[in-house]
C-alpha cells in the first residue's frame, strides 16, 4: 500500500508542478491575446480530446503525468506566419515576456504558498548554510536550538582512541563542566594534562559514560564539530511565515543555481554526477521517503521542487523559458526577430541536450539504487 501510494504521490507530484507551469504560460497567453491551441493533459501521443473552448482543444495525452501548451506560431518558420492574428511573435515584445515567465512565476508562487503554510501551522525549519546563522535566528526566535560538541572523528593511536571514545558520539562536559561549542573544550582543557571526557552515544546518544583522558601537548586526539542537540520551531503567525517563505526561496534558489554549476563542472572534469544531484529515479525515492514521513514532509519536497524546476526554467539555456527570452530580447536589441531557422535549431539542440543530460542523470539514479556507489 505504501508503495502504490508513493508511486501515486510522485506522478501527482510531477503533474502538480508542471501543470501549474503551463497553466501560467496558459493563463498569459490568453490575457495578452495569444491563441493557445492546445492544452494538454500529460504528454504525447494524445489519448483523446477533452473539450474546446475559445479556440484551444483540452485534449488527455497517454504519458500520464505533466501536460503541456501548444502557441498558436510559436514554431512558425515564415514571416507572415509568425505575425498572423493570435500568433505567439505578433504581439508586443513585453507580452511575450510575461507570457515565457508566466510559468517561473506560477512555479514560485506555489512553493511561497506551501511554504507560508509549512512555516506556520506546520512548524518547518528552515534552511540554513551556516551555523551563525542558525544561532541568529535562535536569537530572533525564529528556531529552538541547543547545541552540542560532536565528536566527529576519533584519530587512531592517540589518547581518546585508547581509552576507548566512541566516534560520532557527543561530548556533553569535560571535568564535569557542561561544553556547547568545540571553543569551551578548548578553553576547559587549558592548562591540564589530564580531563575527564561526559560523552552520549550510542541510538539517541542515550547512553552516557566517563572516560579519563591524558592529554598531549592539550589534545585528546580527536575531531569536534558544532552539534544541534535540539532543533525545531514554533509556529509562526502568517506575516513571519510569510517572511520566512521568501527567505526560503532565495536561499534554495541560490543553492539550486550552485548544484547546477556543481554539475556542469563535475561533467566537464570527470564525467561524472555529483551527490545531491537527482533524476526522475531520485525523485521518485525522494517521493517515498517523503511519504513515510507524512504528508507535510511530502509538501515541503513539492515546495522544494518546484523552486528547483522555477530556476532551471530561467536559466538562459536553449529550449527552456529562459532560453527563449533571450531571443526575445535579441529582437528588442535589434529591433528585428532573430532568424527563424537558427533560433528553432538552437531550441531543438538544446532540448535534446536536456533529454540527454536527464537520461545520464537517471542512470546514475539507478547506479546508486542498485549498487549504492557515488
Amino acid at each position: 500500500m505504501t508503495v502504490l501510494l508513493s508511486v501515486v504521490a510522485f506522478l501527482l507530484l510531477l503533474s502538480v508542478l508542471i501543470l501549474i507551469h503551463e497553466w501560467g504560460h496558459f493563463t498569459a497567453a490568453r490575457l495578452s491575446g495569444v491563441t493557445v491551441e492546445e492544452f494538454g493533459l500529460g504528454l504525447p501521443p494524445r489519448a483523446r480530446k477533452l473539450w474546446k473552448s475559445k479556440g484551444t482543444i483540452f485534449s488527455l495525452n497517454w504519458i500520464p503525468f505533466g501536460g503541456f501548451v501548444r502557441l498558436k506560431g510559436e514554431n512558425a518558420i515564415t514571416n507572415k506566419e509568425r505575425i498572423s492574428k493570435g500568433s505567439f511573435g505578433s504581439v508586443a515584445i513585453w507580452k511575450r515576456v510575461v507570457i515565457l515567465s508566466a510559468g517561473v512565476f506560477m512555479n514560485f508562487v506555489l512553493a511561497i504558498v506551501i511554504l507560508t503554510i509549512g512555516f506556520s501551522v506546520g512548524k518547518w525549519i528552515p534552511t540554513y548554510t551556516s551555523l551563525e546563522a542558525m544561532e541568529l535566528s535562535a536569537q530572533k526566535g525564529i528556531i529552538d536550538l541547543e547545541l552540542g560538541v560532536f565528536v566527529s572523528d576519533v584519530i587512531s593511536g592517540d589518547s581518546a582512541a585508547k581509552v576507548g571514545v566512541p566516534k560520532e558520539s557527543i561530548l556533553s562536559a569535560v571535568d564535569g563542566v557542561p561544553v556547547t561549542v568545540p571553543n569551551d573544550v578548548v578553553s576547559a582543557q587549558e592548562g591540564k594534562r589530564v580531563v575527564t571526557y561526559t560523552v552520549k552515544s550510542g541510538e539517541g546518544f542515550e547512553t552516557e559514560k566517563d572516560f579519563t583522558i591524558r592529554l598531549k601537548d592539550g589534545k585528546a586526539g580527536i575531531v569536534l564539530t558544532p552539534f544541534p542537540i535540539k532543533l525545531d520551531a514554533p509556529e509562526h503567525d502568517i506575516f513571519m511565515a510569510l517572511g520566512l517563505a521568501f527567505r526560503e526561496t532565495w536561499v534554495v534558489s541560490i543553492l539550486t543555481v550552485k548544484g547546477i554549476g556543481t554539475l556542469m563542472k563535475s561533467l566537464v572534469q570527470s564525467g561524472k554526477v555529483p551527490e545531491g544531484i537527482a533524476g526522475i529515479v531520485g525523485i521518485a525515492q525522494l517521493t517515498h521517503a517523503s511519504v513515510q514521513e507524512g504528508f507535510m514532509m511530502y509538501l515541503r519536497l513539492v515546495a522544494l521542487l518546484s523552486l528547483s524546476l522555477a530556476v532551471l526554467n530561467i536559466l538562459p539555456f536553449p529550449a527552456l523559458d529562459g532560453g527563449r527570452l533571450v531571443f526575445v530580447i535579441a529582437e528588442l536589441i535589434s529591433r528585428k526577430p532573430v532568424n527563424r531557422k537558427f533560433e528553432l535549431m538552437t531550441n531543438t539542440i538544446g532540448f535534446l541536450f536536456l533529454i540527454f543530460l536527464l537520461l545520464f542523470i537517471t542512470y546514475y539514479d539507478v547506479v546508486r539504487l542498485f549498487t549504492g556507489e557515488s
